[in-house]
């Protein structure tokens, strides 16, 4: 069985975190969704929706078999209770493949990593970020 990892903040499910989880699962036959808590995030703006609630509704998708909170503490642990087989990154993370892949080797966690596809807008008003639906709301209802 080959396992997949997927990780991410997940604020305001769009079609674009659908796009990104279709295709991690296609990539082997189980997926493991490690969403990252609040604390943890530091290249962005804080999430809106509350950890909880956003693990809870990426495990109610399709693709995802499982759904799990990041560590607060050490990256790494999920992953290696997972033990993935494929670590992908969706396709505008910040992460940088050959700097996970090494960081990974240096914890002796041996897995793939690999980038997932962008996905382009189907119609004129969809929006595919999280950033973009806030910015939205605060234009019609602020």
């Amino acid at each position: 069985m080959r396992r997949v990892v997927a990780q991410g903040t997940f604020d305001l499910l769009h079609p674009g975190h659908l796009h990104y989880l279709s295709e991690a699962r296609s990539m082997g036959d189980e997926l493991h969704v490690i969403v990252s808590r609040s604390e943890n995030v530091t290249h962005k703006e804080k999430p809106v929706v509350g950890d909880r609630q956003r693990r809870d509704m990426i495990a109610a998708l399709d693709p995802v078999d499982e759904a799990r909170l990041g560590d607060t503490e050490d990256f790494f642990v999920p992953i290696r209770d997972i033990d993935p087989d494929v670590i992908v990154l969706g396709h505008d993370q910040h992460h940088d493949e050959d700097t996970l892949a090494a960081m990974l080797a240096d914890e002796g966690i041996d897995c793939e990593v690999a980038r997932a596809s962008a996905r382009e807008p189907r119609y004129d008003d969809e929006i595919l970020s999280t950033g973009r639906i806030i910015d939205r709301v605060c234009e019609r209802r602020c």
